[in-house]
């Protein structure tokens, strides 16, 4: 497994360096933005380490670029302990994130959770082709189209959508789509489920002049053929 890391503090970057060779990982090193946005999207990396506050493009903006064709895992290194911090990148698409300054131990073990759950992602992703209507879903390519035309989402976008075809026909309550899709440790607020609900119908209700995606007044959400 090969880790990047992409924080502006050399010597932090080379101390995590020095503790996940010893763990067995590969690593790689970015010490701004641009740098380990193009090292990312060159691939070969299976997880990145990515400092918030950093020179040139900063994490946030990385993490949004990188979510726009990738959901590899991504833990958030920050030093500031806000609340908008740890919701903006966890919105953003972010799997994790460790306020500095932390424990090692604390940083191996969330890498290792996350290295966990894309296995188990990627286990369930090979069985699972989805549709209602024209619309397929296959979890295998990432790819969603209606009457074989593609439709771009993003990942936050694409795990809401399987979801709600998975259970076809089943009204889903937001705090289910919160704690399935975005986690049980988000701290956000619910709304965030209309927001993205809002965002898919954009893209597929509106476009092809369609009703998929139901909303059930004071329950949640349902997608009918």
């Amino acid at each position: 497994m090969k880790i990047l890391i992409v924080e502006d503090e050399e010597k932090l970057a080379r101390f995590i360096e020095l503790e996940l060779i010893h763990e067995g990982y590969e690593t790689e090193k970015a010490f701004d933005g641009r740098k380990g946005l193009e090292i990312a999207e060159g691939g070969g990396i299976d997880l990145i380490l990515l400092d918030i506050m950093l020179p040139g493009i900063n994490g946030i903006e990385v993490l949004r670029r990188i979510r726009k064709t990738s959901d590899i895992p991504v833990i958030l290194l920050t030093a500031r302990d806000t609340v908008m911090d740890k919701v903006s990148g966890l919105d953003m698409g972010a799997d994790d994130y460790v306020t500095k300054p932390f424990d090692i131990e604390e940083l191996l073990a969330r890498i290792r959770t996350a290295f966990r759950k894309k296995s188990a992602s990627l286990a369930d992703a090979n069985t699972i082709e989805l549709s209602a209507g024209l619309l397929t879903l296959d979890a295998s390519s990432h790819t969603v189209k209606y009457d074989g035309h593609e439709i771009e989402l993003t990942n936050k976008e694409f795990r809401l959508l399987q979801k709600l075809l998975e259970n076809k026909s089943i009204v889903l309550s937001r705090e289910v789509l919160l704690e399935t899709v975005w986690g049980f440790d988000y701290m956000g607020e619910t709304n965030i489920v209309d927001v993205y609900i809002r965002y898919i119908r954009s893209k597929i209700d509106d476009v092809f002049n369609i009703k998929l995606i139901h909303t059930i007044r004071g329950v949640g959400y349902v997608i009918k053929e």
